[in-house]
């Protein structure tokens, strides 16, 4: 067996477990937390596996993707541009039609309530089957 297809066999959530113990650093515990902020919000989100390694959390649509980098972690809400983010986490990709993001670094505290308002908006909205702008 190639070791393409032993990762096809793989759940996603193995496959992301796998890529935040293999991080092992602050990377790891930061995504290994908003993980958990994820499906303490939506205990309905499913775990996928995209672009070549990427996690991505979706329910009817993504919500967020989770990727990590050298000197952050970045969770990028698919339809952020949509959300009204009235604790003002978004911090990244803020000039995007679409998308908006929230760049997390070493030492840095994400307000996890309003975390989860976000996703649970996130959610809303692919529920609403249409991405509407936020008021």
């Amino acid at each position: 067996m190639k070791k393409s297809d032993a990762k096809l066999e793989q759940s996603a959530t193995e496959l992301i477990s796998q890529k935040i113990a293999a991080l092992a650093d602050w990377r790891g515990d930061t995504l290994s937390r908003m993980r958990q902020l994820i499906q303490q919000a939506d205990p309905d989100v499913v775990e996928e596996w995209k672009w070549m390694g990427t996690p991505v959390w979706s329910h009817q649509g993504i919500i967020c993707t989770g990727e990590t980098y050298k000197d952050k972690v970045k969770l990028t809400f698919a339809k952020g541009a949509f959300l009204h983010d009235s604790n003002g986490l978004f911090n990244a990709s803020l000039d995007g039609n679409l998308r908006r993001a929230i760049d997390i670094y070493q030492g840095q505290e994400v307000d996890e309530t309003a975390f989860q308002q976000l996703v649970l908006l996130a959610v809303a909205l692919n529920r609403a089957g249409k991405a509407k702008p936020a008021k």
